[in-house]
């Protein structure tokens, strides 16, 4: 059925429609003519559009950053498209609270930059502006468009497909048609506080399916980090992914080596320090994507699949969802200290066994030899990779600290961290580690009265043992025999 635009402004131009009767009748008309606007579309390349009228969406700017509102007014003024765009509206729909506001525009950058002093402009790979209100960054890009007769100073792919430069600019349909997922495929609008959506995904938001936009292989290669957004995604938002996303990812996993370590710095923190660390870290290895990021620790796991290795990983992924969720703070140094400790344990063995040193000096030799490799995957800044050694190095004291030294040790800036790690690893070894990890207990919980009894019964008949041991003695003299 459909309605005349015409017969309707007549209705409301009519001098009888001051009377409420026809005042009524009128607003009735202009809502099924403003229904019949909400059609789907079809782009170019085929994806599906649909726009949806603020009267039938949930949406309200009271839900969004009240910066995030003025930089898409301001861009708006400034007679540019502005658009909030992927997940601060997925989340709002979802009934979830957004983290961060992405807003993009046919603004360029340059024009951006012009409209906000508080503006800086970064990245190679895409071109973006950040505009800063103290802590809070609204993220503002220009829609992107399709690599057709582009010049390698804006566009550049490699040999496998991925790009490598991507200032290609566009249309908002040419922008939705090279995301990702069709959940994030999702525009509001400024302008009229109308909802955008491509491919489907206001219906896959009901569904909970994560689906990709366009060929998963093609896409996969374009930017193999998708593979790792499909999996945080899936178990963010609760969603299943779609078969034809799904399939490819085993296949293509080892593409994740070829992504700049640094890059992957930062996919771990979105990964494991978001609540979801445990089914992350399963899905994963399902998919064959932890291995390219953690090969040492896969190695390991491998060999023992349900040994400390795996019961260690395990302990750290479910401790450390639980600090996020209790709203505790988590730090990347002991993540990883506690992440690498068997890696770190089998070098320090290996090299003792090839060189003959001391375990205790191949210890040190080995931790340089394992954050390096593990850097070459995942760049670790040193402000944590230091910090990390810190605790790997509290491990070897506990032992030889217990007793009246425990006083001092305790006081030490890095106790607590080395103190968490040794209780990993006794939920992870048991034996004599667990025994340790229990007087360590027992002396951190302790009153000061009861520390002291325990710093004593820890010291009967240890001081002489080590002292002994820590000894040489001094071969014996022998009379040389008389010729």
């Amino acid at each position: 059925m459909s309605y005349d635009s015409g017969l309707i402004l007549s209705l409301t131009l009519d001098p009888c429609s001051r009377c409420p009767i026809f005042r009524r009748i009128s607003q009735f008309c202009k809502q099924l003519f403003d229904d019949n606007q909400n059609n789907t579309e079809t782009t170019q390349a085929g994806l599906s559009l649909e726009v949806v009228a603020r009267k039938h969406h949930a949406i309200s700017r009271k839900q969004i950053s009240e910066n995030a509102i003025k930089v898409l007014y301001r861009l708006h003024k400034a007679g540019f498209k502005a658009y909030l765009v992927g997940g601060g509206v997925r989340d709002i729909l979802l009934g979830l609270e957004p983290k961060d506001f992405d807003v993009v525009t046919n603004a360029t950058p340059e024009e951006i930059k012009k409209l906000f002093r508080n503006c800086r402009l970064v990245g190679r790979r895409f071109r973006l502006a950040h505009i800063v209100f103290g802590r809070d960054v609204i993220e503002v890009a220009t829609l992107r468009g399709h690599h057709v007769d582009s010049g390698e100073k804006i566009s550049k792919t490699n040999a496998e497909g991925r790009l490598l430069r991507d200032n290609v600019y566009g249309t908002i349909d040419e922008d939705a048609e090279r995301r990702d997922f069709t959940v994030n495929a999702l525009y509001y609008d400024i302008s009229d506080f109308s909802i955008h959506s491509y491919g489907g995904g206001l219906q896959d938001l009901e569904s909970r399916t994560l689906r990709l936009i366009g060929d998963p292989q093609k896409r996969y290669r374009e930017d193999p980090v998708r593979m790792l957004r499909a999996v945080r995604f899936a178990t963010k938002l609760g969603m299943s992914i779609d078969k034809g996303a799904s399939e490819p990812i085993y296949e293509l996993a080892p593409l994740l080596k070829d992504i700049p370590a640094a890059r992957m710095y930062e996919e771990i923190l979105k990964l494991f320090f978001n609540g979801q660390a445990q089914n992350n870290f399963t899905m994963m290895r399902e998919f064959g994507l932890f291995e390219p990021l953690f090969p040492l620790i896969e190695t390991l796991l491998k060999d023992d699949p349900k040994g400390p290795v795996a019961k260690m990983a395990n302990a750290i992924m479910r401790n450390t969802d639980e600090r996020v969720n209790a709203e505790k703070s988590v730090t990347p140094a002991f993540f990883y200290a506690a992440m690498l400790w068997y890696p770190l344990s089998q070098r320090a063995d290996d090299i003792a066994l090839e060189s003959g040193l001391s375990l205790y000096d191949a210890f040190y030799a080995a931790m340089g030899d394992v954050m390096e490799q593990q850097c070459q995957t995942i760049s670790i800044p040193r402000r944590f990779s230091t910090p990390a050694k810190d605790i790997w190095q509290l491990q070897l004291r506990f032992d030889r600290n217990q007793g009246t030294r425990a006083f001092k040790f305790i006081e030490h800036p890095k106790f607590r961290a080395a103190y968490d790690l040794l209780l990993l690893r006794a939920e992870a070894e048991g034996g004599n580690v667990a025994k340790s990890a229990a007087w360590w207990k027992s002396f951190v919980e302790g009153s000061e009265e009861q520390r002291s009894v325990i710093a004593r019964s820890g010291s009967k008949g240890k001081g002489n043992r080590n002292r002994s041991n820590s000894r040489r003695r001094s071969p014996k003299k022998t009379s040389k025999p008389a010729e």
